[in-house]
């Protein structure tokens, strides 16, 4: 069965001018190796990686490792040459040259048969522009040149099948062929449509339509039948009559394909190049306190064409963009901290982002949720939020303002949230209607009191600290009633938190937890810093004053010999403090300078080849918080000491997948999660430097 133009409801918009793209970077190669490389990078559903070091290696897949084949040949002077994926197996791969990776681009290098040909995958991921951030397109592009001094007959061919818009294998899908005012487009969607009809961990969307969208400038042919790739390979046409006209039965098995050949003509030493767009749309996104959302890009009800043709219309300039982007970005990370740093940040920079969604809230407001890829599938996760916030926070704090008021929204709900501390989440992705974790909202059983009620008022003072206008003191003030709740929570909890779990829930409960000490210590700086900011001069005063009287008393709690211990009572246990990196960035100034040189000191003896572990009681590390760690240090040798291992670790480990936050020090290899969010805590160092921070939050309209 296929689905009709009408089904899928695309309507025309303006004519496009035209779609000549912009150059692309021959950049040199570059020596570091990624996990994963990121192909197509939007959200947690619509996240398209290679897991190899060449592209014809296998499959791409999903972040999830579940294959979801994009599958691109050449035709070289009739010859035909894969470029992307393993299949047809019978036609050979062309030898990858190279492979780049930015904040924004992925771009493949091949050669052979006296032709260069580049695959770039570009998305816009421009955290300062909203609308274009929640854009769901990726352009791809073929760009090809002489290496012979002749001149060359090549064309290209990208394909799809059904598993770029099911969720599990069988499902039953449709077809379709449009065309809005400047693009031709095939699409493929499931025939069950049913939005958020499900939640969970490992799962792929199955509820929307994939598309490529192919601009009218330039010839082209599309077809939607079995075996398009074999066909362009034998004699570099699809064929004249496919699925749609009825001429070919359709094949439930899903062995029908989406295919788009592009001839790129007679090439010669001046490049020649073509782009065409991939995307996915869903309609409805999430839930949200049981109201069904869309995102942000569709908040007005734009239709999907045209969406497509604005994104044709805007890719030059878009383009443009993101070589500048991508160049500034490494140029400040090298700056602010070095090659290997700017790299980390590289592989973090996209990962991060699309662990997210984009959504008008229910009452039309810009709220991002973050999924919890393979640690348990929950979504608006405080701790999670937490660890990625530094990232949001550099590039454009509103961003970071549409995660946490969500949480504070369901905190102040008097019939729903009814604890004296914040929420550890609000369900389980694409589902945002409650908590999900531990008890839910029924029981204190394994909830995180301490941790959440801490991130919640650490986040909410570095908004109103460094959110254009008032924004963050508004929120604050907003929901002030549940911060004041928290902060007095923590002022008898948090200096010795009694048996809970932190953010690092896998290592189980501890009881009289230094590092989460810390961060209630904090938090309470940073109440005192909001009612400072909101002129609650007596409450300011006398938070202040017991903050600092909290870490004096740690000081001497915790102390033992050239170090810290895990927890007030554990003789001969050590952690890392990551914590304390926001009494340094948020000058809180709560603590000597001194605490956290003894501290850099002794993780310089615990360093194993890929890192430093988490604590005393495992081998294992989480990579956002060395980062964190790292950025304690001060001065430049220090940093650089703890650093190089997570460089090294990037490039050498053996688990090749998006990249972990969770990994032995010793082999390299993931323990669990991957694809998450809390990569974005890798810009902290940026954040600590001051002057580039403010340069950054200055670019923000």
């Amino acid at each position: 069965m296929t689905l009709r133009p009408a089904v899928f409801a695309l309507l025309c918009a303006a004519p496009l001018a035209s779609f000549a793209p912009a150059a692309l970077a021959q950049a040199a190669t570059q020596i570091e190796r990624p996990p994963a490389t990121p192909l197509i990078a939007h959200d947690p559903y619509f996240s398209v990686w290679s897991f190899a070091d060449t592209l014809t290696a296998e499959p791409t897949k999903h972040w999830t490792g579940h294959p979801q084949p994009l599958v691109s040949l050449v035709r070289i002077d009739g010859k035909p040459y894969r470029i992307m994926g393993n299949s047809p197996r019978e036609v050979p791969a062309l030898e990858q040259t190279g492979r780049e990776l930015t904040a924004t681009h992925t771009r493949y290098h091949f050669a052979g048969a006296g032709v260069a040909v580049d695959l770039t995958f570009f998305t816009p991921a421009f955290l300062d522009d909203l609308d274009v951030l929640s854009r769901p397109v990726t352009y791809l592009t073929w760009q090809a040149h002489a290496t012979d001094g002749k001149a060359h007959e090549v064309s290209v061919y990208l394909g799809a099948n059904a598993e770029m818009a099911t969720s599990f294998a069988g499902q039953p899908v449709g077809y379709s062929r449009q065309q809005t005012a400047s693009t031709s487009v095939v699409s493929v969607g499931t025939l069950s449509q049913l939005p958020v009809n499900r939640s969970g961990d490992d799962l792929k969307i199955d509820w929307g339509y994939f598309h490529i969208a192919v601009p009218n400038a330039g010839a082209s042919t599309q077809a939607i039948a079995p075996q398009l790739a074999a066909a362009f390979a034998k004699d570099g046409s699809l064929p004249a009559a496919d699925d749609l006209d009825g001429a070919i039965p359709v094949d439930t098995k899903h062995a029908t394909e989406m295919g788009v050949a592009l001839p790129l003509g007679k090439v010669g030493t001046d490049n020649v190049a073509r782009t065409v767009m991939l995307s996915y749309t869903e309609g409805y996104a999430m839930e949200v306190f049981n109201t069904r959302v869309r995102p942000w890009w569709q908040r007005d009800g734009k239709p999907v064409s045209t969406m497509l043709d604005e994104a044709a219309a805007d890719y030059t300039k878009l383009e443009a963009r993101g070589v500048a982007f991508d160049k500034q970005l490494t140029d400040d990370m090298t700056k602010t901290a070095g090659h290997n740093y700017a790299w980390l940040c590289t592989l973090a920079y996209r990962q991060a982002i699309a662990a997210h969604k984009l959504v008008a809230g229910p009452d039309g407001q810009p709220m991002l949720f973050a999924k919890e890829n393979f640690s348990n599938g929950d979504t608006a996760t405080v701790d999670v939020l937490y660890p990625s916030a530094p990232l949001f926070l550099l590039f454009n704090p509103k961003l970071l303002h549409a995660q946490v008021l969500p949480v504070l929204e369901y905190a102040a709900m008097p019939n729903r949230w009814r604890f004296p501390f914040a929420p550890h989440d609000l369900g389980r992705y694409p589902l945002a209607n409650g908590q999900d974790y531990g008890g839910g909202e029924k029981t204190e059983d394994d909830q995180m009191p301490v941790e959440e009620s801490g991130n919640m008022i650490i986040l909410v003072d570095a908004l109103a600290r460094l959110e254009k206008g008032n924004a963050g003191i508004v929120l604050a003030q907003k929901y002030w009633p549940e911060l004041t709740k928290w902060a007095e929570f923590l002022h008898e909890h948090g200096l010795d938190p009694e048996n809970q779990l932190t953010t690092d829930d896998f290592a189980g409960h501890v009881t009289h937890n230094a590092n989460l000490s810390l961060k209630a210590i904090d938090a309470l700086e940073a109440y005192a810093d909001l009612c400072r900011l909101l002129h609650k001069d007596a409450d300011a005063k006398k938070y202040t004053t017991d903050a600092h009287d909290y870490a004096k008393k740690w000081m001497t709690m915790d102390a033992e010999g050239d170090h810290y211990k895990l927890a007030f009572d554990s003789a001969n246990t050590w952690s890392q403090k990551y914590n304390l990196v926001w009494d340094k960035v948020l000058d809180y100034n709560l603590f000597p300078k001194s605490v956290r040189d003894s501290e850099i000191a002794f993780y310089k003896t615990k360093l194993n080849v890929y890192g430093i572990p988490l604590d005393s009681r495992k081998d294992y590390t989480k990579l956002d918080w060395e980062m964190w760690t790292a950025t304690l240090a001060d001065n430049e040798a220090d940093f650089h000491t703890l650093v190089d291992p997570l460089y090294k670790w990037a490039n050498e480990t053996t688990s090749r997948v998006p990249m972990t936050d969770w990994y032995d020090t010793k082999t390299g290899k993931q323990v669990g999660f991957q694809a998450r969010s809390v990569v974005g805590g890798l810009f902290i160092k940026a954040l600590s430097d001051k002057p580039l921070a403010e340069k950054y939050r200055g670019m923000v309209k």
